[in-house]
């Protein structure tokens, strides 16, 4: 019951962090921001215990931890570049976090795989193909950065394709939205000005949270 109020409350505090990112209240809007993965942080922490748990909760506080690295991001490059490790680590610890839930021994529908694994290298590809001659010194960090989000896409469809339905479909989408958001980062700051960068950049990331969050607790609920 707590866990579901908490997620509850997520939902309602991310929207009205939303709606004053709109009306462009940075000074309020970063007070708020380090409540948003904090809350999803009380949910998980408060939920049943299961095998995963702990995976989950070091995946978020890496996330909390780079999002209070990059509200400092405009005071210089380095505070962007731990910013990315942070979340560099908490893609990683996705990573294991799905692999971990790999578990039913049963085939996969192999088309859709690798359709799957196709798209994700094509957009790998683009991806570099685009923001490569404009990274500079950042280009080994970046380039790392989008090997290790497509890794963690990958497993992901990798467990939409055995786990139960319809907490595969959260996890999926959680993953997808998150590779969109971070995305939406680099080209807004590597390519060119995106308008409404910081709306669109937070919207794909909160819902990306709390996709994979519901996700893996549905995934683990006792039955």
């Amino acid at each position: 019951m707590k866990t579901n109020t908490l997620l509850k409350s997520y939902l309602a505090f991310s929207a009205l962090y939303l709606a004053i990112l709109l009306l462009e209240l940075e000074t309020i809007a970063g007070f708020m921001k380090p409540v948003l993965i904090l809350l999803l942080i009380a949910a998980v922490y408060l939920s049943a215990s299961f095998t995963s748990k702990k995976l989950l909760l070091i995946a978020l506080l890496c996330s909390w931890i780079g999002d209070i690295i990059l509200l400092f991001a405009d005071r210089g490059e380095l505070y962007f570049i731990f910013g990315l490790v942070a979340f560099l680590i908490s893609h990683l610890v996705y990573i294991f976090l799905f692999n971990k839930q790999l578990k039913p021994k049963k085939d996969h529908n192999r088309a859709i795989y690798w359709s799957g694994v196709t798209a994700i290298i094509a957009y790998l590809m683009i991806f570099l193909s685009i923001l490569l001659p404009s990274l500079g010194e950042l280009t080994i960090p970046v380039f790392v950065y989008a090997l290790v989000i497509s890794t963690m896409l990958l497993f992901a469809l990798k467990g939409f394709l055995i786990w139960q339905k319809p907490a595969s479909w959260y996890v999926l989408l959680g993953a997808i939205v998150f590779v969109s958001s971070d995305s939406i980062l680099a080209f807004d700051k590597f390519y060119s000005p995106i308008m409404y960068n910081s709306f669109f950049i937070m919207v794909t990331y909160i819902l990306a949270q709390y996709l994979i969050v519901v996700g893996i607790l549905k995934l683990n609920q006792k039955k």
